[in-house]
């Protein structure tokens, strides 16, 4: 399956992940414009964007960027939806990165949550729902996503998945920024 020719949909009792759309703005504007939630964010070489938007035009703007990178083939960015409130609270961006480094070939994911949601439980759970799908979706053999040093929830969350923490760095690519705090799940 090809997710740039159909983009998949993931559910389980609590969470439904499906491609992000105009129409979350109002919701996902709660996720971007909370304080707590946005160090948490992995904004590694995404040309200075620290994803803290105020302003439901920014927002907006952002889901307009997003689709046109999936029509572009870069990358899929899924909302999270919470079925028991029917709103979205967060976004998981996955593609196949392609570098000259050790993270090549590699199935990189961003998670976005609200701070009210960035508990153990709910990020195992959301998680859970994509990982499996995600290294035949994305034709890879690894999964590399960035933990913030402080981000206890996330790391625990991710060792219960069976992420461990990596000691090599991601290269910036074009402007030779190296980035770290990456953890890896292999296949």
């Amino acid at each position: 399956m090809n997710p740039y020719e159909k983009c998949p949909v993931y559910e389980n009792e609590n969470y439904l992940l499906r491609l992000v759309e105009i129409t979350d703005a109002p919701d996902l504007l709660k996720v971007y414009s909370d304080k707590k939630a946005v160090p948490l964010f992995n904004s590694d070489n995404c040309n200075g964007d620290d994803f803290y938007y105020t302003s439901l035009e920014r927002m907006h703007r952002a889901i307009e960027f997003w689709l046109w990178s999936y029509e572009g083939k870069y990358f899929v960015r899924f909302s999270i939806i919470d079925k028991k409130i029917g709103h979205a609270i967060g976004t998981i961006e996955l593609f196949n990165r392609k570098a000259k480094d050790y993270f090549n070939n590699c199935g990189l994911l961003r998670l976005d949550i609200r701070s009210d949601y960035e508990r153990a439980e709910h990020i195992f759970e959301i998680l859970s729902l994509i990982l499996h799908p995600a290294f035949k979706l994305f034709d890879c053999e690894m999964i590399a996503t960035k933990i913030p040093p402080f981000a206890d929830e996330r790391k625990t969350a991710a060792k219960q998945i069976g992420f461990s923490r990596s000691e090599e760095k991601l290269s910036g690519g074009g402007n030779k920024i190296i980035y770290t705090d990456y953890y890896v799940l292999f296949k």
